[in-house]
């Protein structure tokens, strides 16, 4: 569970730098597309996440939250394993370019996600 606390503290901080500044994280995004382990390391970390958030659903306040977070999460994973490394890149910077408007509530929505993350995975209230 831990572990999805680490998850959430971590959208938490790549959300607050998604709402300080839209355009370092646009960049970032795309700096990120051109290194040799982006495809390898998106579609592992999705899954590993995702194997984590449905293996200790319930363990958590929220279950089902969760698990269908962890379902997204192989979903995202498979959807990359099956796209082209270079299709991928090529997405990343054409959104990241395309969407830099759209970061700072996507940065909001995500702090929020985040938090509830973080609370379902370590609050005392589940037994």
């Amino acid at each position: 569970m831990y572990l999805m606390a680490f998850f959430g503290v971590l959208m938490c901080v790549f959300s607050l730098i998604m709402i300080a500044n839209p355009e370092a994280w646009s960049n970032g995004i795309i700096g990120f597309s051109t290194k040799s382990w982006f495809h390898p390391f998106e579609i592992g970390s999705r899954l590993a996440f995702g194997l984590i958030f449905i293996t200790y659903a319930d363990q958590t306040v929220y279950p089902r939250v969760i698990l269908a977070i962890g379902y997204l999460l192989i979903g995202a994973s498979l959807v990359l394993l099956i796209m082209l490394p270079s299709r991928h890149r090529r997405f990343a910077v054409w959104s990241a370019s395309k969407f830099r408007g759209a970061f700072r509530p996507a940065g909001v929505f995500g702090l929020v996600l985040g938090a509830f993350i973080v609370f379902a995975s370590v609050s005392p209230l589940h037994g």
